[in-house]
């Protein structure tokens, strides 16, 4: 069969899209919280058995984080047993699961009518399950969506193409804002706290129960669809099926190209499966501080807890802001992904660092100088989340998929990622925390400085550690990392 002397564009599309749809997935998860958390805790605080708890409410709203850990860790072992693609599919299939067991989690323990459900220590327990279940879809996909788009992709188009990846997440938060807002229309604010014109029995009955099971439809279509693309070309050819990874690398490069990119695969993966540490450890440190400052410089404390904290600063209908913010999030994520293979991943990464730094630090500002509009923290908001995504939200996971070495990149990425989701959690977890905290005339203005402050200040640290240490990879192939890690070793 012969191919294209220059592959199809087409057919790189078309798989790429498919992994894509794993990262709106992987969005849609994590920010569905942010509508249904608030219907959630008044559901759970009927409870008679026992008393939720802020606390709680803060683990339940944040535990499919820790099945993000769990989904991370263990891609690196499903990714070099079972192969990129059937191990999507594995993450596919726990989406489906957790949106349909979210929406009912008396199944198969309390099987009863939603109106006539009670809430128990058993039913959040069992509720929890089911997020944990997708949570490890996420964390799965988290890592092998940029590590298969990576494998497929040509070297100089691998970072313009996992930054889809990053669009594709931050697209998914934006449908599901716009899903929630859909939800509630006619109800009004969706926040607990401020439940003034929401019909509560509605929102705390089955409000909260649609919001999680909308996702039932692209998690479906994503696992479908994932039969259809083949597995990666790399892996293919680490076992050592290398008539199907010629025809993959053929169909997307041309016959030419893929001999010559087999033959580059080859002589890596002929070395060996090499130790974790073989190229040194500071390879690995790079891709672990990478995950870590991606999270402890806030965002995802912000995208969980959007609604409350515009609720916060004073604005009437804060899924409004909630929704605008998504869609600056979107255009800024384009900048990356047309930028990234111009300009490379360090410039755009340290200056997303002092962007953040510089619209925390306005948040922290806002939070004890009287007087000042509510415009000037929205506005503040706003360049700390746009700046992180035209930089450490698609870029990082650029440089996650793309500067292990061949041999270690199942393992080493695995790892990244799960101290990612590990980070994740601990600020979302104590973001609330955090953010009300009260120290005398102060009130909660303290907790609202102070965290914010704390953001900004690991912007700073994080735009140094990009400066320092982290290689700049535009236009390497991914074989060219074995000869970077080993020249930085010597």
């Amino acid at each position: 069969m012969s191919y294209s002397q220059n592959g199809s564009k087409t057919y790189l599309f078309g798989i790429v899209l498919v992994a894509v749809i794993g990262g709106l997935l992987f969005g849609y998860d994590t920010a569905v919280i942010s509508g249904a958390e608030g219907g959630l805790q008044m559901f759970f605080r009927s409870a008679t058995d026992f008393t939720y708890t802020d606390f709680l409410h803060g683990i339940t709203s944040s535990s499919a984080l820790l099945g993000c850990v769990i989904g991370s860790a263990i891609s690196g072992l499903f990714a070099g047993k079972l192969g990129r693609k059937k191990s999507l599919f594995i993450a596919g299939f726990c989406f489906f699961l957790s949106a349909a067991g979210s929406y009912y989690p008396e199944f198969p323990f309390f099987i009863t009518s939603i109106d006539s459900s009670t809430p128990t220590l058993g039913l959040l327990i069992a509720f929890n399950f089911y997020r944990v279940l997708g949570g490890i879809g996420v964390g799965m996909a988290s890592a092998l969506c940029p590590m298969y788009i990576a494998e497929v992709a040509p070297a100089d188009k691998r970072g313009t193409l996992v930054s889809w990846n990053q669009f594709a997440i931050i697209f998914g938060q934006l449908v599901v804002y716009f899903v929630n807002f859909i939800i509630m229309k006619g109800h009004h604010n969706p926040i607990s706290t401020l439940i003034n014109n929401v019909d509560p029995t509605w929102y705390q009955t089955l409000g909260w129960r649609v919001m999680f099971v909308t996702e039932c439809v692209p998690a479906g279509l994503f696992t479908l669809l994932i039969l259809l693309v083949p597995e990666t070309p790399r892996y293919l050819a680490m076992s050592g099926q290398d008539d199907k990874a010629i025809k993959v690398l053929s169909k997307i490069n041309g016959e030419s190209k893929a001999a010559e990119i087999l033959a580059q695969i080859k002589e890596t993966v002929s070395e060996k499966k090499e130790k974790l540490f073989t190229y040194g450890w500071v390879c690995i440190f790079v891709g672990i501080m990478l995950s870590v400052f991606q999270q402890v410089v806030g965002i995802n404390a912000v995208l969980y807890y959007a609604p409350r904290i515009f609720s916060s600063m004073g604005m009437e209908n804060p899924m409004v802001q909630t929704v605008l913010m998504g869609i600056v999030n979107i255009a800024f994520t384009c900048v990356a992904i047309f930028t990234v293979e111009k300009f490379g991943r360090k410039p755009l990464l340290f200056w997303g660092s002092v962007g953040m730094g510089v619209g925390a630090l306005g948040v922290a500002i806002n939070s004890v100088a009287g007087g000042l509009p509510p415009a000037f923290a929205v506005v503040s908001i706003m360049i700390y989340s746009a700046s992180f995504m035209f930089s450490w939200g698609p870029i990082c996971w650029v440089l996650i998929s793309e500067i292990f070495p061949n041999t270690i990149r199942g393992g080493a990425v695995a790892i990244a990622v799960a101290f990612q989701w590990v980070f994740n959690f601990l600020v979302s977890s104590t973001f609330v925390p955090m953010y009300n905290m009260k120290l005398g005339a102060m009130g909660d203005s303290f907790g609202h400085a102070f965290t914010y402050g704390l953001y900004a200040l690991f912007c700073i640290i994080a735009a140094i550690f990009v400066a320092k240490m982290v290689p700049e990879t535009k236009g390497k192939t991914l074989e060219d990392m074995t000869k970077l890690w080993k020249n930085k070793k010597k």
